[in-house]
């Protein structure tokens, strides 16, 4: 977090660091505010200072986070975001996307995404290399942003609708996202979790840039070729890895929404999903 802001004050930019607060738009001075989550009790003098945070209540047995006074879309969207997790969990990790994804958001453009970065190859091997492979992608969050002569050449046309009934426990930004839907439900996510699932992502990012076709060595990345043999091998040795950390900090983000949902029905009952996001 350090560094970002440094960068910030010096008005440089890094495509892969910045992503992360960016794209999720969980502010860093987020980060730093630690929070127990749910159901843990705070106690003694320093407990009180949590009282100046939105969401926290004293009790009879000391300071906590509470789910009282939420709005009616915040149950709906957890139940939402509950059933992404399981569902995701629940259905066999792909490896063979070889993180063409970057690539198709390039296929036949005029300009690139990152228009600060340069291109490692030319515009005919980006056409060259989706053309010649076989573009597998899962996450319509990323699939959404595929040039438009890319979208048609996908296994699978995704729409967000999508998103429960294609989401796999190999997919780099599915993986990523696990740090979105922590901090979705903070101060309830405890935030040890949510490093966790924030210092994944930015690992995670550094495979997603390093397979695509920009350049960023000038940010100490050197490149995963994807469009060579070893540097598919690479990614896919890289994603399995992931695959695996990411399965522990999954499992740990279910029982944490479970737990909300839990408290949720105590407080208001149960209802049926919605199928909100939000």
């Amino acid at each position: 977090m350090a560094p970002h802001a440094r960068r910030r004050s010096r008005h440089e930019e890094n495509p892969v660091a910045d992503f992360l607060f960016e794209y999720y738009a969980f502010r860093p001075s987020h980060l730093r505010k630690w929070s127990p989550g749910l159901g843990i009790i705070l106690k003694g003098p320093a407990a009180e200072r949590f009282l100046d945070r939105e969401h926290f209540e004293v009790g009879d047995l000391g300071v906590r986070v509470s789910l009282s006074n939420t709005p009616k879309h915040f149950e709906r969207g957890t139940r939402w975001i509950l059933n992404l997790l399981q569902s995701t969990r629940n259905r066999a990790p792909q490896f063979g996307c070889f993180g063409l994804h970057e690539w198709a958001m390039l296929y036949k453009a005029d300009t690139a995404r990152h228009a600060s970065v340069q291109l490692r190859v030319s515009q005919n091997e980006v056409n060259e290399v989706v053309e010649n492979g076989t573009v597998n992608c899962s996450h319509y969050d990323a699939f959404r942003f595929f040039t438009p002569d890319a979208r048609p050449l996908n296994s699978r046309q995704l729409d967000r609708d999508d998103m429960t009934n294609c989401e796999q426990p190999g997919c780099l930004h599915a993986n990523m996202d696990m740090y979105r839907w922590a901090f979705k439900r903070y101060p309830w996510i405890d935030s040890d979790l949510i490093m966790d699932a924030f210092e994944l992502a930015m690992e995670i990012r550094v495979l997603d840039m390093a397979s695509s076709p920009y350049d960023v060595s000038a940010f100490g990345i050197d490149p995963v070729p994807i469009e060579a043999d070893h540097g598919r091998q690479q990614y896919i040795s890289q994603q399995k890895k992931f695959a695996e950390r990411a399965s522990s900090i999954r499992d740990r983000l279910i029982e944490a929404y479970q737990n909300i949902v839990i408290e949720l029905d105590a407080l208001h009952g149960s209802f049926a999903n919605s199928g909100s996001n939000s």
